[in-house]
């Protein structure tokens, strides 16, 4: 028998091209994709509900004569239809008639429809249902299981689906389409049969618990979340593997670069710091790859983390590569880099994607010479960019960069065969169960001690009515010495008009404070103009500055103790609690004021109460993971990762454990089932499971 992965959806019934192009768009191409395609909900049209039994919100299937069709003038001319069937009566309503469907409801007509029953103007009504008229006397058959409602696209009907779902169910067979989970596995964590699960969940008996089915806790879905999350979990461990089974230069732990920098450093770095450390100058000392996650809140000092790391390289004489997503964030640790490493005698080059002409030249020519320390934008995973020893990669805000991107750098490693080590970071806390799943190829490290001084943050929701008062604010903060930061979030998506909606404020609130120095920046600027603009900032003589996201990470002013966030119900509470980081560097009370535009939804509502409640970046990032889900929280909309057709993270956080050890066991004993299963679950990303 034929594997339904290899039949393509042209050989069902009515699949024409043009058809299989519009199939196409949803994933749809062959019959494996179509029996894994499954409802979004159902509807129970498998037994005729009496009238004098129908509640309002029902959905039922309803059957009885017509008493009576009349169009009625209201606000909107209708047709009315009652419909009788000894229990009571039932209102048919239908905005959109014709002549010829008002002949064929006429009175004495026998009817069976289906909809959602509401209550009207003349008792229990539906609007537009379903329906046919019965003609003859043989019984027409109610629906032997539940009606199955699909994900679709412009042009495909649920009726169209259904079809199509039917065509392939009449082919699935253990054979047809093969149980990649061995039996012993299977019985191991109860799991039923693949083809008993995709038969079920395509087709459910009457009888079927709905509720649960709605909730996603089956044991229909148990079984195919299972299987999904086991694959995502394969790919990532075998990404994992491909990456240790490759050779990294060994690096000694380092002595004299590290105390030199700690001398010249001003303070004691935490027992945070220094646990996460040794854990790092631990795996650099192997000659397997280092693949480390630090995690860490705003401001925990993860940099000074990676400054230890580097020079761990740097004293073994190789090279180090330092990663940011943004100009902004990479020219801030080039600027830290650059005043730590002077004094010990080390340069540090400098590439980014806006560098051009004989200055890139001059930079690549650098780098290839073996500079010790380079520093730059995604600009560094360029093929020309040649390092000559590379043993250490770091890459800060990992969500920023895609799996692959991160792989791309292991061909940079020395002479093309060494693997250079790679330490990632990200100061957006991953809750646990997310950490477990999508960076299952990652050792992870937590900061989780904050550096003696700093202050927790005030957080204040205010509506933009009070915005002049909020004005005064910002003027006292700074005729008290202190500095403030406007940010203008993002205007529906659109950089250009947060742009301009950043210099509007910028004018406006340059005119209210008269006598006041206020700076702008925004994504449009140029990096020099960003970077003096900053720079005046620190310096102080700036005293407020007026700025869109850009600024959300690594900007470093302690001085500043006023924000305010402007419209913040646009912005995730990861990407606020970010914002809300630049201020309380300092010893002085902090506050940051949430400028919000009413209404608020419920959901924002309830985000901007925990932005108030708490400062803890963990508690902040589970809250986010439960109100947003796992897609957004990831940045996995530029990685592609994570696009879950059954699994949801939070719904089944107590599989992962189960997960894990189910993809352990099957890698060691059942390898030749690894690929065929990423095939299936991955076929559309199988770079992940493929290296």
């Amino acid at each position: 028998m034929t594997e339904l992965a290899a039949v393509s959806v042209t050989a069902l019934k009515g699949v024409g091209a043009a058809l299989a192009e519009k199939l196409a768009k949803v994933g749809l191409e062959t019959l494996q994709d179509v029996l894994f395609h499954l409802p979004l909900r159902y509807q129970n049209r498998t037994r005729i509900v009496p009238i004098g039994a129908l509640r309002p919100g029902q959905d039922a299937v309803v059957e009885g004569i017509v008493a009576g069709a009349d169009v009625v003038m209201g606000r909107r001319r209708s047709l009315l239809v009652r419909l009788q069937d000894g229990s009571g009566t039932l209102s048919l309503r239908f905005y959109h008639f014709s002549q010829v469907q008002k002949e064929g409801l006429k009175r004495g007509t026998q009817v069976r429809c289906y909809g959602e029953v509401r209550p009207g103007s003349s008792g229990l009504e539906i609007y537009h249902p379903e329906y046919r008229a019965l003609t003859g006397n043989e019984p027409v058959a109610v629906e032997q299981t539940l009606t199955p409602i699909y994900p679709t696209t412009e042009g495909l009907t649920q009726q169209r689906l259904r079809q199509l779902s039917e065509q392939a169910l009449a082919r699935l067979g253990p054979h047809s389409l093969p149980d990649w989970l061995p039996r012993e596995l299977a019985d191991e964590y109860q799991l039923s049969p693949l083809d008993a699960a995709i038969r079920y969940l395509h087709r459910p008996p009457p009888d079927a618990d709905q509720e649960e089915l709605a909730e996603g806790r089956h044991w229909a879905q148990h079984r195919l979340a299972f299987e999904e999350l086991l694959t995502h979990q394969l790919s990532l461990q075998r990404l994992r593997e491909s990456v240790r089974a490759l050779q990294a230069p060994a690096l000694p732990v380092a002595r004299r670069l590290p105390q030199q920098y700690l001398a010249n450093l001003g303070f004691t770095p935490t027992g945070a710091q220094q646990r996460v450390g040794a854990e790092i100058a631990y795996d650099l000392s192997q000659n397997a790859p280092m693949l480390r996650l630090v995690q860490g809140d705003v401001g925990a000092g993860k940099t000074v983390v990676a400054a230890f790391a580097a020079l761990q390289a740097l004293e073994a004489g190789y090279q180090v590569a330092l990663m940011a997503p943004t100009e902004i964030l990479a020219e801030q640790h080039f600027i830290n880099f650059s005043k730590w490493l002077a004094p010990l005698g080390l340069e540090v080059a400098w590439l980014a994607g806006k560098l051009k002409g004989k200055a890139r030249a001059s930079a690549l020519a650098q780098i290839a010479a073996g500079a010790p320390m380079v520093v730059g934008t995604h600009a560094l995973f360029q093929d020309e960019v040649q390092f000559q020893k590379l043993a250490l990669v770091i890459i800060d805000e990992q969500h920023r960069f895609g799996v692959q991107q991160r792989l791309a750098l292991r061909q940079k490693g020395v002479g093309g065969r060494m693997c250079p080590h790679q330490l990632i970071m990200t100061a957006t806390p991953i809750p646990r169960t997310l950490a477990m799943s999508a960076y299952a190829d990652l050792d992870t490290s937590i900061l989780d001690e904050l550096p003696p001084g700093r202050t927790p943050v005030n957080t204040l929701v205010i509506a933009d009515s009070r915005r002049l008062e909020v004005v005064e604010r910002v003027r006292l903060a700074c005729n008290e010495g202190r500095q403030a930061y406007w940010v203008c979030t993002l205007i529906e998506e659109s950089e250009e008009l947060t742009c301009q909606a950043a210099e509007t404020t910028f004018a406006d609130l340059t005119a209210a404070l008269g006598g006041l120095n206020v700076g702008l920046i925004h994504g449009r600027m140029k990096a020099a103009e960003k970077a003096a603009v900053m720079d005046q900032f620190k310096q102080g003589r700036l005293q407020l500055l007026v700025a869109t996201t850009v600024i959300e990470v690594g900007v470093d002013v302690p001085n500043a103790s006023l924000m305010i966030i402007e419209n913040p119900e646009r912005l995730g509470l990861a990407q606020l609690h970010q914002l809300r980081g630049r201020v309380g560097r300092g010893s002085a009370a902090s506050h940051c004021l949430l400028l919000y535009h009413p209404p608020l939804s419920q959901l924002g509502r309830q985000r901007l109460a925990i932005m108030r409640e708490t400062c803890d970046g963990f508690v902040i990032a589970e809250k986010d993971l439960e109100l947003r889900g796992p897609g957004e929280m990831l940045g996995t909309r530029q990685t592609g990762l994570l696009q879950f057709k059954v699994a949801d993270l939070m719904r089944d956080a107590d599989l992962l454990p189960a997960v894990r050890d189910a993809a352990q066991t099957l890698l060691e004993q059942w390898p030749l089932h690894v690929s065929p299963l990423l095939e299936r679950w991955l076929r559309h990303g199988q770079q992940y499971g493929q290296v």
